[in-house]
């Protein structure tokens, strides 16, 4: 462009993209080939922080039972029941959610469902 090529009034821009759910929220996620930064799901982190902790908290011998801890956190029992889950995944699965390197597909809500048997271990991520 020189200083006397016309400006047009409408410029068309193509990003390829599409709107994915992650955490609770819509996130854009760009095709495939193009580099993405590293975003931590941070509910997802959450839910992990609890289930540990909550873990730690039944080991310790304070609190003899899920339902006990349950009332004391002021929560649902099948809801910690689902949450504690979390403290099963495979060491490599843990650290891709806590690096934000998992795939789009790892949600909160996915792993709460219900988990498979055998995880895929060489790629660190769920089949």
């Amino acid at each position: 462009m020189t200083s006397r090529t016309p400006i047009p009034d409408i410029v068309t821009l193509h990003v390829p993209f599409r709107v994915v759910k992650r955490g609770g929220r819509k996130e854009m996620q760009l095709s495939d080939g193009v580099k993405q930064p590293h975003r931590t799901d941070s509910t997802l982190v959450k839910a992990l922080a609890r289930a540990f902790r909550w873990k730690r908290m039944l080991e310790s011998g304070k609190f003899m039972t899920m339902a006990e801890l349950a009332e004391h956190e002021g929560i649902a029992s099948s809801y910690m029941t689902r949450v504690l889950r979390l403290t099963l995944l495979a060491p490599d699965i843990v650290e891709s959610i806590l690096d934000g390197t998992q795939g789009p597909e790892v949600t909160l809500a996915g792993l709460l469902k219900g988990m498979p048997l055998v995880w895929d271990r060489r790629e660190g991520r769920l089949d």
